[in-house]
């Protein structure tokens, strides 16, 4: 039995201290898989929360198809553009609270946030990089993200996305693409300011 069917099986007994090793080996995951996609430290913090309650309480449904960590990956993911969605529905509503006079609470996405895989001296070229993350399609942007930055091989991103291995590798194809097209601009416009 490995170490995955173990923390489950603990799970399934109502186990805290499989809680507590489950969470002490995944949470550096989630939450860095939150961040890439929500690109905010609070929402990461609250989405990798949300993510163990979902994994406590929908361990029992988790019948071993596939690693663990790829059920975990599919719920953060889910739950990050989840979070992704509410976020733009609130930002709508309050638009058209305040065209109508009521008042409506500003939310504001911070430009710059930490992500602790990105190494000082390449801060400015990520910052870039992750706000032309955020004009990819959703599939495009998560393909891209679990790859490049969770550093997962196409086989697991497939597994992980529920789709096939040519389907990633398509996606992957047309995130790269658009990325070129969008840091294109970005870049040229940089050059001719100078």
């Amino acid at each position: 039995m490995n170490q995955s069917e173990v923390l489950v099986n603990q799970l399934k007994q109502g186990n805290q201290s499989g809680f507590t090793a489950l969470v002490d080996l995944y949470q550096d995951m989630v939450y860095n898989t939150a961040l890439s996609i929500v690109q905010n430290v609070d929402d990461a913090d609250d989405i990798a929360q949300e993510v163990f309650v979902q994994v406590y309480l929908s361990v029992n449904t988790f019948k071993g198809e596939s690693k663990l960590s790829t059920w975990i990956y599919r719920i953060t993911v889910t739950k990050a553009l989840d979070h992704e969605k509410k976020k733009k529905r609130k930002k709508r509503f309050g638009f058209i609270q305040s065209l109508f006079g009521g008042e409506a609470e500003e939310h504001h996405h911070p430009v710059e946030f930490e992500h602790p895989g990105v190494q000082l001296e390449k801060k400015e070229r990520a910052a870039e990089l992750f706000k032309a993350l955020k004009k990819l399609p959703d599939k495009q942007r998560i393909a891209f993200t679990l790859h490049k930055l969770e550093g997962l091989s196409n086989q697991e991103i497939a597994e992980i996305m529920n789709t096939s291995l040519y389907a990633v590798e398509s996606l992957m194809g047309r995130a790269k693409s658009n990325l070129k097209k969008i840091l294109y601009n970005y870049y040229s416009e940089k050059i001719s300011d100078q």
